[in-house]
């Protein structure tokens, strides 16, 4: 796989109250730049939700009401999540839910593609008995001595998504491949059906 070749993709992760549909409570966007996550340039947000966070919720990640309340609410860091984001590129595990509730926070923002690293994986590795972040790092053994936080932050998790990708992106030639099998149908960027070829 030939990096340079690569658009302006960034990874995220979010992180929710708990609530259905959520409150965002932390973002993360890591840009990846030949074939490596650039912590240089990424962006992170804390955000205090308008309701609070479940107590499950807390526990998975670890953000506590206690701990949020202190932080900008939304409509104060919206402007600068949507700046970073622009128009590029993102890559998600399990992408719908990011990107469902990314565009319910940014309702004016939409990237050029969408890379699914779930669906990538089942693709990459097909028989594995479980595609979680957990089970794919424990296959994939990705280095992740620098990765920011702990696993359920944004901005571990962003940091362990990106480097799976670019240890799956080593089986394919080409972007386009990789778009091919990464990009989930109804998603932007997915590829066009081909058009069935008819005698008339």
């Amino acid at each position: 796989m030939n990096f340079s070749s690569w658009p302006s993709l960034l990874v995220v992760d979010v992180e929710g109250n708990g609530t259905n549909p959520p409150d965002l409570v932390e973002v993360a966007a890591l840009p990846v730049r030949g074939g490596r996550p650039d912590t240089s340039t990424a962006g992170a947000w804390l955000t205090k939700p308008r309701r609070p966070v479940t107590p499950f919720a807390a526990r998975v990640h670890g953000l506590t009401n206690e701990l949020l309340n202190a932080q900008p609410g939304w409509e104060e860091i919206a402007a600068q999540v949507h700046t970073l984001l622009g128009t590029s590129w993102v890559a998600a595990h399990n992408a719908h839910v990011d990107h469902r509730v990314l565009t319910a926070h940014l309702p004016r923002w939409q990237p050029a593609g969408v890379l699914d690293t779930l669906r990538l994986a089942k693709a990459t590795y097909p028989g594995l008995p479980k595609y979680s972040l957990d089970a794919l790092v424990a296959h994939v053994e990705p280095d992740l001595t620098q990765a920011p936080a702990q696993r359920h932050r944004a901005t571990f998790d962003a940091y362990a998504t990106a480097q799976l990708l670019i240890a799956m992106a080593a089986h394919y030639d080409t972007w386009d491949q990789l778009v091919a099998v990464a990009v989930p149908p109804g998603l932007p960027g997915a590829p066009e059906p081909e058009e069935e070829a008819t005698l008339w």
